[in-house]
């Protein structure tokens, strides 16, 4: 797909991401393919990014009950630009000795490129899994109006298959993907060593997956946080991407103080890409380190 094809690709679904929320970003900067890989136990794992974008702080995405300096202070206190939230978009690869697997696709920026750089083909893909079915991790599943990892089941829970068929502004996607997704009810095993986890509040149907080799986790969590910073230092914020506001703040809280007690490794795909890292706990709020093996 040619850089332009890609640049127009990423704006209509970036545009149908924002405004199926009534909103707009700010700006859409290049998109590079980049991969980063590390080992799980027994598993190869790849972080793959796709799409990076900049929203204004303006009110309307983050801290929707408070105020644009409010977000600015928390955005300055990291060093953050004030003006601007920027979110990256990233996909995690799973390679066992029996599937390549994708969990989630992106917009469809540079995903295929990062695939390559990785060293993988699309062909090889036999699994994707999906956290959940907003367009900016969908989007990627469709090429030039074709399945773009046509060897791959597709799989996602029951509610989120049922809430991507009703949502017209997907139908395009649904329609090509319909015959090869398969359903499940989160909570148990979907693929060897990967389980399912309800996500509750962003999505009907929001889950994320928790990657098991060994005596060594890693718990890929979705859209359950956004910002590095904000979704972090204010978790009880609202943030205008989820779909029940309560319902998700209350997950939020109790997943980030879970992961803090834990330490768990995580990957949040749009964090700073890789997105691989640690929640620890400090005061009333959370911070975020990466780590660095994954870098």
């Amino acid at each position: 797909m040619t850089d332009r094809k890609i640049s127009a690709k990423l704006l209509a679904v970036a545009a149908l991401v924002f405004a199926s929320q009534e909103l707009a970003f700010a700006q859409m900067p290049q998109q590079q393919p980049d991969a980063k890989a590390f080992k799980l136990g027994k598993l190869d794992i790849v972080a793959l990014h796709d799409a990076q974008f900049v929203q204004p702080n303006d009110g309307k995405i983050f801290g929707l009950d408070h105020s644009p300096t409010e977000v600015a202070d928390l955005l300055k206190a990291a060093g953050a630009p004030t003006d601007t939230v920027t979110l990256s978009v990233d996909a995690l690869l799973v390679k066992s000795d029996k599937h390549l697997i994708l969990i989630d696709t992106g917009v469809g920026g540079a995903l295929q490129g990062s695939l390559a750089k990785a060293g993988y083909h699309a062909d090889a893909v036999d699994e994707i899994l999906i956290t959940h079915s907003h367009p900016d991790h969908v989007g990627g599943l469709v090429q030039d109006g074709k399945l773009a990892f046509p060897k791959a089941t597709i799989r996602m829970s029951e509610a989120e298959w049922s809430y991507a068929k009703a949502n017209e502004k997907l139908a395009d996607v649904v329609k090509v993907i319909a015959d090869h997704v398969k359903t499940f009810k989160p909570g148990g095993e979907v693929l060897p060593g990967i389980a399912s986890v309800a996500m509750s509040g962003h999505t009907p149907g929001h889950v994320g997956y928790q990657i098991t080799s060994g005596k060594e986790r890693l718990f890929d969590i979705g859209d359950t946080v956004h910002s590095s910073i904000i979704s972090l230092a204010k978790p009880t914020w609202a943030i205008s991407f989820d779909g029940d506001k309560p319902e998700a703040e209350q997950n939020r809280v109790k997943t980030l103080n879970t992961l803090a007690k834990s330490h768990e490794r995580i990957f949040a795909p749009h964090f700073p890409f890789p997105g691989v890292g640690y929640i620890t706990a400090e005061g009333d709020h959370f911070k975020w380190t990466a780590d660095d093996k994954s870098e």
